[in-house]
């Protein structure tokens, strides 16, 4: 602890904000309004034209065949592993360092979720430990591209294509990113997305899977809307008017609305200036970070261009007196507000019911110990990043060994 150092909040010193800056925070503007009073003003408010042009429009921006837009991106996972012919016995490969519907989705067809470890410098599920973990029963890996930063993807597709795999990627964080130079979504077997307020693309909520085969596109229709078709060349029987359908699988409900589809279609016209913004904010962050040997910067592959949706802080405890949750506590103190991405899946009650114990993925669970996530979203201010920036940088030296 350094006492010629800049006296940070909580040990009374000045906070560098009056008011809280918040990990994330979505990005709302006249456009965006517009074109869902358009759609509120108009005749459809669900399973209307506006879905038809954001699927348009996702296919346009990642070169994926196929889109699918559903109500969320839990409901994208679940419904990519219902076109994977997903079913009990079935197993099931991700990473524990991910929101719990990555490997909820493989619960949800009867299938055990299997957890493998990670990379522990860009933090993303590790080919090699992925394929330890398969065997007879593996159906499926569902790869998460943490943060913004594309998995390994050649390296998937490779182990998935020898061992007769689906690969599914969970592109949560991922629009915007490309990999060797084409845009994720387009490469994967199917990849999902969200629309969540604190990813790089709002639609309230909403999510979509990106395809391209058509024999998985079909499937996803279904898994969309109750397993019904209109569809003549689909049913079993000779329609007996322009009223008929059929329900020729069993599904969920998992359509989104047209207020929600336009929303998303708007903001994906700026998506341009969202990549920008946040590529130079992370440009920023890793210059002032990398100077502070208390703090590890997550690193990246070369071949992903990455548009990143969060900014991931990990402590070095041989450079830090400090540990996570004080360190975290120092930063509210200083009026920045921090979260944790993620608590490993199988941590969770429900998951150590079922069998699931510490120990299982070691450097997960390592990173989960010293990580924290710091804000990181377009809307911040140059003022914004600076004031992190002082924050971050006050407190890593002043608890320094």
């Amino acid at each position: 602890m350094g006492d010629n150092k800049e006296k940070p909040a909580a040990e009374g010193g000045v906070p560098v904000r009056e008011s809280k800056l918040y990990y994330a925070h979505q990005s709302i503007d006249q456009s965006d309004i517009d074109a869902v009073v358009r759609v509120l003003q108009g005749d459809y408010l669900t399973c209307g034209p506006a879905i038809t042009s954001v699927e348009k429009k996702l296919c346009e921006v990642t070169g994926a065949k196929y889109a699918v837009v559903c109500a969320n991106g839990t409901a994208a996972l679940h419904m990519a592993c219902m076109a994977a012919d997903i079913g009990p016995g079935d197993e099931v490969i991700t990473t524990p360092i991910t929101f719990a519907a990555s490997a909820n989705c493989a619960l949800y067809c009867g299938a055990k979720p299997v957890f493998a470890d990670i990379n522990e410098r860009t933090y993303n599920l590790d080919p090699a430990e992925a394929e330890k973990k398969v065997n007879e029963n593996t159906r499926a890996i569902v790869a998460v591209d943490y943060t913004g930063q594309s998995v390994e993807l050649d390296r998937f597709l490779d182990l998935c294509r020898r061992r007769g795999l689906v690969l599914i990627e969970d592109g949560a964080h991922v629009i915007g990113t490309k990999y060797r130079g084409r845009p994720n979504g387009s490469i994967a077997d199917m990849t999902t997305l969200s629309f969540h307020p604190v990813k790089t693309i709002c639609g309230g909520e909403g999510g979509a899977v990106l395809t391209n085969s058509e024999t998985y596109y079909q499937k996803l229709l279904l898994a969309r809307a109750h397993g019904i078709t209109r569809d003549v060349s689909l049913m079993e029987h000779t329609p007996d008017g322009p009223w008929y359908y059929e329900q020729i699988a069993l599904a969920p409900n998992y359509r989104i609305t047209d207020m929600q589809a336009a929303l998303i279609e708007s903001q994906l016209n700026r998506l341009d200036l969202f990549a920008a913004r946040r590529k130079e904010i992370k440009r920023r962050y890793d210059e002032a970070f990398s100077r502070l040997p208390q703090l590890f910067v997550q690193e990246e592959i070369p071949e992903s261009d990455t548009v990143r949706h969060l900014y991931v802080l990990r402590l070095v405890p041989e450079r830090i007196s400090i540990d996570r949750a004080q360190f975290f506590a120092a930063l509210a103190a200083e009026n920045i507000v921090c979260n944790v991405h993620y608590i490993p899946v199988y941590y969770f009650p429900y998951y150590q019911k079922h069998g699931y114990k510490k120990g299982l993925c070691p450097k997960a669970e390592k990173l989960y110990d010293e990580m924290l996530t710091i804000p990181f979203y377009y809307a911040m201010t140059d003022q914004d990043v600076d004031d992190v920036i002082r924050a971050v940088t006050r407190i890593a030296e002043y608890y320094a060994k």
